[in-house]
């Protein structure tokens, strides 16, 4: 079954040919970056416009590089919800516009359930059950994913998203947008002991996780130092920040998988690229026999070919939306789908 994806939830506009939820034949990925650089952040009546711009060359690559028409598509399948609202509607609309001109399955796709299905395509022989690590600019969520299409949220951040905080912590130190990428690199060579850290916990929910605290201190050392005059070694400010993040996301996590007896661990979203995650988690896992997988780094950030992959599998669900669907700002990855047309 080939599915044709559509992914313009943020500043990524992009379309993606997709077999059987495993086989990417094509992806292609117009990306805002540059000039969202200029404000320090998506400017979201600027992204609307470039996705209004960019979508029909985008998808008319997409086909060619897959080397079909839209009579060789079995389905369409278009990110929904969550995310900018303006730049959502363009995807949704484009995705209807061409399901009513061919006949073809129109299939609506929650983003986050995308990140994760990232690793379908990447690992071939992992399928549910697992639990998911999703983290994003955005999200931050412990995910029990009991199949393809049944998913029970049961840690989430209380306020700030893992990669905001990152962002935000590496705008404060002079990096440019976007910062998480730019402080990962100079972590590397510092030394994550220089600075003592708060690692939040939430009273009562171990799963929960809070990074806004942890996003403050930083910020309060970096504007305390400048008000004497000082200059913080940045490299090693990055370095304990970026432990600082880890520890949280890996000790919630894998305390859940102890709790829930969880042999398969997923890592997934924008976040997962970050390189000591990758590593703590290779290290942890391997420790206590478990297996862990996480995207390559082309497929951590927005993509269409996550949503061709988890769109294979709504469809199969028989998740199929008609002329009335409309896109959703905010949602859980729990509903997904299943308030349409089961």
């Amino acid at each position: 079954m080939n599915i044709l994806a559509i992914e313009s939830s943020c500043d990524e506009t992009a379309a993606a040919v997709v077999r059987d939820g495993r086989t990417i034949l094509s992806s292609v990925i117009a990306s805002q970056v540059e000039e969202h650089k200029l404000y320090g952040g998506v400017v979201p009546e600027i992204a609307s416009r470039r996705h209004c711009e960019a979508i029909n060359g985008v998808v008319t690559e997409a086909l060619s590089q897959a080397g079909m028409t839209l009579s060789g598509i079995d389905a369409i399948a278009v990110t929904y919800a969550p995310g900018l609202i303006g730049a959502l509607l363009v995807g949704v609309n484009f995705a209807k516009g061409l399901s009513l001109a061919t006949g073809l399955p129109l299939v609506p796709v929650h983003h986050l359930r995308s990140h994760i299905a990232a690793n379908y395509v990447a690992h071939p022989d992992l399928k549910p059950p697992f639990l998911a690590l999703v983290v994003s600019g955005g999200h931050s969520h412990i995910v029990d994913v009991r199949d393809y299409t049944d998913m029970k949220i049961i840690g989430r951040t209380r306020d700030d998203a893992a990669g905001e905080a990152f962002d935000k912590a590496a705008r404060t130190m002079g990096m440019p947008y976007p910062g998480g990428i730019h402080l990962d690199k100079i972590a590397e060579e510092g030394d994550p002991c220089a600075f003592a850290l708060p690692r939040p916990k939430v009273d009562g929910a171990p799963y929960d996780f809070s990074f806004s605290g942890l996003k403050t201190a930083v910020i309060n050392l970096i504007h305390n130092a400048s008000q004497k005059g000082e200059t913080l070694p940045v490299a090693d400010l990055s370095a304990s920040f970026r432990k600082a993040v880890v520890d949280s996301l890996t000790g919630n996590f894998l305390q859940a998988a102890g709790d829930l007896n969880v042999s398969t661990l997923v890592l997934s979203g924008g976040v997962s690229a970050n390189s000591l995650l990758r590593r703590r988690m290779d290290e942890e896992a391997a420790a206590r026999g478990l297996r862990c997988f996480y995207p390559p780094l082309s497929l951590c950030g927005d993509n269409a070919a996550m949503v061709g992959a988890q769109g294979y599998y709504e469809y199969q669900a028989g998740f199929i939306a008609d002329m009335t669907l409309n896109a959703a700002p905010t949602m859980s990855i729990e509903i997904g789908s299943v308030t349409l047309h089961p």
